[in-house]
């Protein structure tokens, strides 16, 4: 089966432009299935907003994202832009949605087969909707701990960064860093902790998600040595990296997947991260970095850090976490739902 001379429509997320210029994890990872598919030769259309930048062709209806343009109204943006892929399903061979539950309602009514990355549960309440579609889509999940036991899923398909956008610095930085958003779930408060205890300067980045969080538990303990300096996109990030002697990843939900930690890595950094969730998963430990129970281990785990090569670190990206290595384990959940598509005629045919 040539499944390259399938047509794609990879759907991703109109909170911000695809790929984001900063923050927007979904849409950066849309970004980087649909490039990575183009340069592997495959037919893809890019359902995002129309300032999204791509190889593929880019089919859009909504000027920008509802994060940046605040005279959108999310809702209408979100029902408008979902809606355009289906009513153009059959154009395509699958649908790639990185678009959360709310796709899946349409399924039923279109002839395409839909496959959702599931980006993680924002709420229990939306497994309603999961379970409800679970004999109609295909699901892959970006971590093994972040699997529901109810849903069937047709791999784990490791999220992939671009490795171009990191460099692994000549040497090591002196400095911690958080990088993520600021939010309670993320630990930015542990890294304040952390960065108190050891006496280290700390940099925090980031969308501040949770402004009465960052003002209760952060904005008090910034200081010459404890500087948030908000957002930053890849060029920014880059450089940041370059002043890391580690990249703290303290969060205290489990983590889902965590772009960070493979970006971190991906520039020669360590990670010391909370084990929680998917980390054990991304950080091999004591070896990429550290997996940790609480800020004051993390602390100590400090005193290890030049320990970790940075050349290892690259290399496990490399392995693990490349467009490359994500788009061939996409490869093969396409082709299986491709067979499994073309037994459903025979199996309804004998039935």
């Amino acid at each position: 089966m040539d499944i390259k001379s399938k047509r794609i429509a990879v759907l991703s997320p109109v909170a911000w432009r695809t790929p984001p210029k900063q923050y927007g994890a979904w849409e950066t990872v849309a970004s980087n299935i649909t490039e990575g598919l183009v340069a592997r030769g495959w037919d893809v259309t890019l359902f995002a907003t129309a300032d999204s930048i791509t190889d593929a062709a880019l089919h859009a209806v909504i000027k920008g994202g509802y994060e940046e343009h605040k005279d959108l109204d999310p809702k209408v943006v979100e029902i408008m832009h979902i809606s355009e892929v289906m009513d153009r399903a059959g154009d395509f061979d699958l649908i790639h949605n990185n678009y959360d539950f709310m796709p899946l309602v349409f399924s039923r009514l279109i002839d395409t087969p839909m496959l959702t990355t599931i980006h993680g549960f924002s709420s229990p309440k939306i497994l309603d909707v999961y379970r409800k579609y679970n004999n109609d889509c295909y699901y892959t999940s970006i971590s093994d701990s972040d699997r529901d036991s109810e849903l069937d899923y047709v791999a784990t398909v490791y999220n992939g960064i671009d490795l171009t956008q990191l460099t692994v610095g000549e040497k090591r930085g002196d400095k911690l860093v958080f990088l993520g958003r600021i939010h309670p779930d993320k630990g930015t408060h542990l890294a304040v902790e952390v960065a108190r205890k050891s006496g280290m300067e700390l940099l925090i980045a980031g969308i501040i998600q949770d402004e009465e969080y960052f003002n209760q538990k952060v904005k008090p303990h910034l200081s010459e040595t404890i500087q948030y300096i908000g957002p930053v996109g890849p060029v920014e990030r880059d450089k940041l990296f370059k002043d890391a002697c580690t990249v703290l990843h303290l969060n205290e939900l489990p983590e889902r997947f965590g772009l960070v930690m493979a970006e971190a890595m991906g520039a020669g950094v360590p990670v010391i991260a909370m084990d929680n969730g998917s980390c054990r998963e991304v950080v091999a430990h004591e070896k990429t970095g550290y997996l940790v129970n609480s800020a004051d281990q993390a602390v100590e785990y400090l005193e290890h850090i030049e320990k970790i090569d940075p050349a290892e670190c690259r290399k496990h990206v490399e392995k693990n976490f490349s467009i490359q290595t994500m788009v061939k384990a996409y490869e093969k959940a396409y082709k299986k739902i491709f067979e499994q598509e073309k037994q459903k005629p025979e199996a309804q045919a004998q039935g």
